[in-house]
Parts: C-alpha cells; sequence; structure tokens
C-alpha cells in the first residue's frame, strides 16, 4: 500500500497526499469517542434533571435513548460534512476526510461513509473492514469505499510550495492585477510551477500552457492584459502577491 496517492487538480496538477496511517485515524476516532462520552454523559445529566420536574421520565428515559442510539452517527456527520473533512479528533491529529480526487467532502458523502460505521462495531464487519483498508491503496474502509473518500494527512508534502526564484518585494504589476481573495493554494502551485519552467520550454509549450493556465485564471480573476506585456510577468505578479500574503517567500 502506498503512502501518498496522486491526483490531477482542475488546474492540471498533479498533487501527492499523504494517506493517513491506521494509527493515526484509530488515535484520531478514539479522541472522538471521548468527545462523544462526555457529551452524552452531560446531555443524560440535563435529561436527568428534567425527568424530575413535571416531565414525563418516560420522556426524558426515551430523550437518552435516542441520542445514545444517534448522537455518534450524528457527531461525524456533521462535523465532517460541515467542518470541510474534519472532526476533533481528526483535528487534533491532522488529518483530513477527502473525496478521492483530492476536493472537500461533500455532506452526502459525509453521511453516507459514517452510517456505514455501524460496521465497525460489528467484530466480523470490523475484521473485514481493518483487513479492507490493509488491501487497497488509499486505506480506505468499507464506508469510504462506499462513499468514494480516503483520508488524508495535512499539509501534503507537494502542497507545501518552494519558495518562488524571484526577489522578496513588490512586483510593478501587482496593482494591476488587483486582490487575490478566493485565490488557492493549487492555483498558485500551477502558476509557480509554470513561471519556473517557462524559460526552458519551447515556445510551441510556452503558448500552450499560457492558454491552458493562465487564460482561464486571468478570465475568472478579471485581470486584463497589458498590451506589449507578455503574460509571464502577470504571473510573477501573481504568485508575487499572493506568495507574500500567505507567507511564503
Amino acid at each position: 500500500m502506498p503512502y501518498e496517492v496522486a491526483v490531477l487538480t482542475p488546474e492540471k496538477v498533479a498533487v501527492a497526499y499523504r494517506v493517513a496511517s491506521i494509527g493515526s485515524r484509530i488515535g484520531a476516532k478514539l479522541i472522538d469517542l471521548l468527545v462523544i462520552g462526555g457529551m452524552l454523559y452531560l446531555l443524560a445529566q440535563i435529561s436527568a434533571i428534567l425527568a424530575a420536574f413535571d416531565l414525563t421520565r418516560a420522556l426524558g428515559l426515551s430523550f437518552v435513548i435516542v441520542l445514545l442510539s444517534f448522537a455518534p452517527f450524528l457527531y461525524f456527520i456533521l462535523l465532517e460534512g460541515l467542518w470541510n473533512g474534519l472532526t476533533l479528533g481528526k483535528f487534533a491529529l491532522r488529518i483530513r476526510v477527502r473525496m478521492t480526487d483530492g476536493t472537500p467532502v461533500t455532506f452526502a458523502s459525509a453521511f453516507f461513509r459514517n452510517i456505514l460505521l455501524i460496521g465497525d462495531f460489528l467484530p466480523s464487519f470490523f475484521a473485514g473492514g481493518i483487513i479492507v483498508m490493509f488491501l487497497n491503496e488509499r486505506c480506505q474502509r468499507l464506508g469510504d469505499l462506499a462513499s468514494n473518500t480516503m483520508v488524508t494527512h495535512e499539509k501534503p508534502p507537494m502542497l507545501r510550495p518552494e519558495v518562488a526564484p524571484y526577489r522578496a518585494g513588490i512586483h510593478p504589476f501587482e496593482e494591476h492585477i488587483g486582490h487575490l481573495r478566493g485565490m488557492t493554494m493549487d492555483e498558485y502551485v500551477a502558476l509557480k510551477r509554470l513561471c519556473d519552467r517557462f524559460p526552458m520550454l519551447p515556445p510551441v509549450l510556452q503558448n500552450r500552457f499560457v492558454a491552458e493556465i493562465w487564460e482561464p485564471f486571468q478570465e475568472k480573476r478579471g485581470i486584463s492584459p497589458i498590451p506589449g506585456v507578455h503574460p509571464i510577468y502577470l504571473m510573477e505578479a501573481v504568485i508575487m502577491r499572493f506568495g507574500r500574503e500567505q507567507g511564503l517567500l
């Protein structure tokens, strides 16, 4: 089972994600179970207090039973679906649920992968799930296979860009490109790699990559071309500004 998996981003950049080990996933799950246990204990105490008043004891008991039955599933579904693949345990151990193409996990996938957690609590399914994790390249359990998700470590190596080979400072065209709010790290990596390799590329590939990588980004960000200025200088301005704003230079 490889330690990394590679996916192709929409920006046509191959990005490697470091697959979370079984040990880190079990550690995160234990933290989450402790959190869930604490939450259930507090809710049980609240339910007991409510039942001590005029509310029926049967209603309080039913409330506790429902919480005990569904709280673990709701915890994982809501946190992973609304917190971009994180739970408190995953956050603590710096791992995250992603779709297998590297994109953020969808709420529907978070729902299906965690509904199947019931299999993890059954001895036969649990043993089979562990075996499955060892046999597939993304270390996916049964819920991951069903929902097309995987668990990866945060800050994968290929998403840590090297310092751009340009002097730190203000690029003369930075004012022209405007703000870069919402620009992603994948976009930065794609533009930076193109700038790094641009002088070594033949003219045919230079024009091709400008059309395939820079022009869609330029249109998306509303950056207008400058007559007589080659696009490479605008690309340099983008990576200089973004790199400085993100502390990469």
